[in-house]
């Protein structure tokens, strides 16, 4: 670590001892204490703290947005316990910058509250009723938003969205949750709240508002009007590379002198892109970075294709040879090649440049932050949930290439490592755990397409590939390869080609 300060006992943290941390951690200089709220944020995870409250804190740094701060809010049982371990510190965590030219440390102040999870969300919709509240924001990831796997639009037959439509004001669901307090909002002639999706989802703003009004046109068509002409959903792009919290990331905390329960660590690239269309205001963020842009859809395809896509290329052939860590499966030259080849040769063309930024050049960006062997990202954490995340970060480029009739055998390679990999076991022997919300179904299939690769294709819900008759000879080819020969030699194969 950089310069650490010698501590013999970390200091826990709180609001009564940051005065007290070593000099080289850095530390709100603004008076919490005079903080009010203006933003709800469901889902308090590591990315979302990593990132939206820092941009916020680094505002507050600077005197401004003080009436914006953050009160997290959460629907599930992982909500609890996180509300738990932050309220026992004052709200307060520390980011840890870890990157090969130096580490860094830095305790975050933007969140000053948590609501209470609770049966029937009552505390939740009356902190979104409030009419200090102008944005709710959630980072719920791609599983969240009740969408159908086959058409990835909203999903009204879910028994949650059901059980919503039918009970309003007992909602089981953060969207339910907002249906609620918007209905309640709209009754005592409050201007509705902006809703701020924050995860990776094409369009996530879009989606976010087909799931709302959807929901509440179930229950109260009038409502779902309302919503429409008077609220908003703003398009966003997220970008930063946040690990998991683990023993690993609680022990670099103490080596700063912090006794934090729940720090995160992040590498130091973070871009943030957003619409404009927030109808009850927003703080300034793009004067400490984010970028305001009608152009979201541009940035956001380059990223989820190519960081996000790129991702489930390295990860799924990672978790087949069992290899730990993204970093690992860089530093493997079969894998690293395969990203490349696939990322420049059949994603980049399809791809636009964004302002500053070529794709071939974003290509490179990303093989360097894949890279950095001070970020501990698990394999199995960027694998998980493939169901979900290969709709818009793997798929969507493959049939682009399939129509425009341009090179897809790397992404025909990728989809058999996926079907070897959902067969549930590496290439050692060992067992590949449940990683998938549909793994039953996903393990099933892969087993049965070992012998007849069209099956896994036929996984309309889960694959979706737009014309089949031209890939299932390559696909199928791959798949055969990697059962008989093993990953490397299909790597290595398709490399040479």
């Amino acid at each position: 670590m950089d310069d650490h300060a010698e501590q013999k006992e970390p200091i826990k943290l709180g609001n009564a001892t940051l005065g007290k941390l070593p000099e080289n951690v850095l530390r709100p200089t603004y008076d919490r204490s005079k903080l009010t709220p203006g933003i709800v944020h469901i889902g308090m995870g590591n990315f979302h703290r990593a990132h939206q409250a820092w941009y916020l804190h680094r505002l507050m740094e600077e005197g401004r947005a003080h009436d914006w701060a953050i009160i997290g809010a959460g629907v599930r049982p992982y909500d609890t316990a996180m509300r738990v371990k932050l309220a026992a510190q004052d709200y307060l965590y520390t980011t840890i910058e870890l990157d090969p030219e130096g580490t860094s440390a830095e305790v975050v102040g933007s969140i000053i509250d948590y609501v209470p999870i609770e049966p029937g969300n009552a505390p939740l919709i009356a902190r979104m009723a409030d009419p200090a509240t102008r944005i709710v924001a959630m980072t719920v990831t791609e599983a969240g938003y009740f969408l159908n796997p086959a058409t990835k639009r909203f999903d009204a037959e879910h028994p949650d969205i059901v059980h919503d439509a039918q009970n309003p004001s007992q909602p089981r669901t953060l969207f339910g949750s907002m249906v609620e307090a918007l209905r309640l909002r709209r009754e005592r002639e409050l201007v509705p709240f902006a809703g701020q999706s924050c995860d990776n989802l094409p369009g996530n703003g879009r989606l976010l508002k087909e799931v709302v009004l959807g929901l509440a046109r179930l229950s109260n068509p009038g409502l779902a009007d309302w919503i429409e002409e008077h609220g908003s959903f703003p398009n966003s792009m997220v970008d930063c590379i946040v690990p998991a919290t683990g023993e690993r990331e609680l022990g670099i905390a103490r080596e700063f002198g912090i006794e934090d329960a729940v720090p995160v660590t992040h590498e130091r690239f973070r871009q943030w892109v957003l619409e404009d269309r927030f109808c009850a205001g927003r703080p300034p963020w793009e004067d400490v970075g984010a970028t305001f842009t009608d152009r979201v859809h541009d940035y956001e395809k380059m990223k989820l294709r190519i960081l996000n896509g790129g991702h489930q290329v390295i990860a799924i052939p990672g978790e087949v040879l069992g290899l730990r860590t993204i970093a690992d499966t860089m530093a493997n030259p079969l894998i690293r090649g395969l990203f490349r080849k696939v990322a420049l040769e059949e994603v980049a063309p399809h791809v636009p440049s964004v302002p500053d930024m070529t794709p071939q050049a974003y290509v490179d960006l990303i093989d360097m932050r894949f890279s950095n062997p001070m970020i501990v990202d698990t394999v199995r954490r960027v694998a998980m949930d493939g169901s979900a995340k290969h709709a818009g970060q793997v798929m969507e480029p493959l049939n682009d290439g399939l129509a425009a009739g341009t090179p897809v055998e790397g992404m025909a390679l990728v989809q058999a490592l996926w079907a070897r990999m959902c067969a549930g076991v590496r290439e050692d022997g060992t067992t590949i755990e449940p990683n998938d919300p549909h793994w039953g179904s996903l393990q099933a299939v892969a087993k049965e397409a070992r012998s007849d690769p069209a099956a896994w294709l036929a996984q309309r819900y889960y694959v979706g590939v737009q014309d089949a008759t031209t890939f299932t000879e390559p696909f199928a080819r791959w798949l055969r390869l990697i059962w008989d020969e093993g990953t490397e030699i299909a790597l290595q194969r398709y490399l040479s080609r």
